[in-house]
């Protein structure tokens, strides 16, 4: 079995791991986090994701690019699986992930909360700094708690003034 924690990557791995998240495409599926394994027999390759929720609207999309890479790479037999659990995390996104968001003006999160039980729902926005990606200032202000995506909220910066993205701490 190939994995994220494999040292050494099958050719199934790299084409799935540069499939493009198709909600932020300067991330792939491997720097998002979302990509979980990769396994191959012969022709057969099976392809197992999580999404960054359950309800995630890139998730078909994702599905079809995979099937669609490894097929035009010559695999004839693929099968994408998705699991839920372990549910993703922001914090499984990879250090080039995180610089590919800052560098395309999206602050990238910070730690995700640690919670044992059922999630708490709060109605108060996230207390947290979050630094301006453009100019490094932590003086900036949420405008939006929702994004272009479900994930993103909007932000102001006070000191240069540029609205910017921050992917949510999940």
């Amino acid at each position: 079995m190939v994995n994220r924690t494999t040292p050494v990557r099958s050719r199934a791995w790299e084409i799935a791991a540069a499939v493009r998240d198709p909600e932020m495409p300067m991330l792939t599926l491997a720097d998002l986090g979302v990509l979980r394994d990769v396994t191959e027999d012969g022709d057969r390759v099976t392809v197992t994701i999580t999404p960054t929720y359950s309800g995630c609207p890139a998730l078909t999309e994702m599905r079809a690019d995979l099937q669609r890479s490894l097929t035009a790479a010559g695999y004839r037999d693929v099968e994408v699986r998705t699991v839920l659990s372990p549910a993703w995390s922001t914090d499984w996104i990879t250090e080039d992930g995180r610089r590919a968001l800052a560098e395309h003006g999206v602050a990238p999160p910070g730690p995700a909360p640690r919670r044992g039980g059922p999630v708490p729902l709060t109605l108060l926005p996230p207390s947290d700094v979050v630094r301006c990606p453009r100019c490094g200032s932590p003086a900036t202000e949420e405008t939006s708690r929702f994004g272009p995506t479900a994930c993103t909220a909007l932000r102001r910066c006070t000191a240069c003034r540029e609205p910017f993205q921050h992917m949510k701490e999940l």
